[in-house]
């Protein structure tokens, strides 16, 4: 099992990002990997050499560094929010739709730009295989610094500043290219089983089983794309396939259970893309973070629309008692009628008898609860496919 920590950026960590750059003799994309980022590698005991992985979550707008430990597994070294990304949530199809791109990525060496006129940047290699099998047009979707997306994943210069940092020193070490993996949000049970409406999500069960084999196990997914769609292949490590065949099994069954209890169904929806919580809040206070693109569309990021209302419970509310009749006692016997109970403390006899008569009561339901019941959806699987 994977162990993720996400720390919180404190006021000293977003003034950091904030912060012009220092001065350098070195050439911007020789920079070091700052110290402190250094000692974390050194308490994790991460060699600065060791291969990495990247992940980008566009809901949550962060990027993660993973870096592979003497082990053979991969261990999260970093979190950076990202400041700018845009579109919706969902892969990238054609030039121009300002989509940035979801799904498995190998980055080479040759993709990395130490001249961007965005600081520094790396090609994330969109189109791959599986956006060329539907027909994906479009190029330069990057990684890189000033915060200003039309399709990228736009950071703070400082940030991607240390990114290429630690990718450069990672294909220094003799990596020939590492993986981006990039999804539309976590890829967890329940956000899963919340976009079952949405039209991705087909495409999204399928990079879910990437993420699951990766949190699962630490190790690197051989991804591979067959008839237009992704695929897995098998660890070579029989106990580590094992690990993966077991996470995907909780997780499915996970997700089937959330919908079969009557979660709600939601699609989040964008103007344009969104940022990254603590930018946001900066932006409020008036903080410069230099260019950002379409800031108005930041008001109408993240909404969610519900699609199917949540379904609750049953609840038990005492049913309203039948009112019981007053009781009635024969008097003498009479051709025409007879003759109610007297209110007050008189009696009635019958005829000829010197012992009070027996009030005849009609039998009164006993209180019961009965269930209210609410609209019942039929589910099976994913509502909505």
């Amino acid at each position: 099992m994977v162990f993720r920590t996400h720390a919180m950026l404190g006021a000293a960590c977003l003034a950091a990002l904030l912060r012009p750059l220092p001065a350098s003799a070195l050439p911007k994309h020789l920079t070091p990997v700052p110290a402190p980022t250094l000692a974390r590698m050194g308490e994790l005991g991460l060699a600065a050499s060791a291969p990495i992985l990247m992940r980008a979550f566009k809901k949550e707008s962060e990027i993660e560094v993973w870096k592979r430990a003497a082990g053979g597994r991969y261990v999260l070294l970093k979190t950076f929010p990202i400041c700018r990304w845009s579109g919706q949530l969902g892969p990238k199809t054609k030039t121009g739709d300002r989509q940035t791109p979801e799904g498995f990525y190998p980055v080479a060496a040759r993709l990395m730009n130490p001249n961007s006129r965005y600081f520094l940047s790396f090609d994330v290699g969109y189109p791959n295989a599986y956006d060329r099998a539907h027909g994906g047009t479009g190029s330069a979707v990057m990684v890189h610094g000033t915060c200003s997306s039309a399709g990228c994943f736009a950071m703070t210069d400082r940030q991607v500043g240390e990114i290429y940092a630690l990718a450069r020193d990672a294909f220094a070490g003799g990596q020939a290219a590492f993986q981006f993996q990039s999804y539309p949000f976590r890829m967890t049970a329940q956000n899963l089983a919340r976009h079952r409406t949405d039209p991705n999500l087909a495409f999204w069960r399928q990079l879910k089983e990437g993420s699951d084999r990766f949190e699962a196990t630490g190790q690197e997914p051989a991804v591979t794309v067959t008839g237009g769609r992704y695929a897995f292949a098998p660890y070579a490590d029989p106990e580590i396939e094992a690990q993966a065949a077991a996470r995907l099994g909780e997780e499915s069954a996970r997700t089937a259970a959330l919908v079969g209890q009557g979660i709600e169904a939601v699609r989040t929806t964008y103007s344009d893309g969104g940022q990254h919580a603590t930018f946001a809040a900066l932006l409020r206070k008036g903080a410069v973070l230099g260019e950002v693109s379409r800031p108005e569309a930041l008001a109408f990021a993240g909404l969610e629309v519900v699609q199917i209302p949540a379904r609750r419970r049953p609840v038990l509310v005492a049913e309203t008692p039948r009112p019981v009749p007053l009781p009635v006692i024969e008097t003498e016997p009479s051709l025409f009628a007879r003759t109610p109970l007297a209110e007050g403390p008189t009696r009635l006899t019958l005829a000829g008898s010197a012992m009070p008569a027996k009030p005849l009561f009609a039998a009164a339901s006993p209180m019961r609860f009965v269930p209210v019941q609410t609209a019942q959806l039929v589910t099976s699987g994913f509502e909505g496919r």
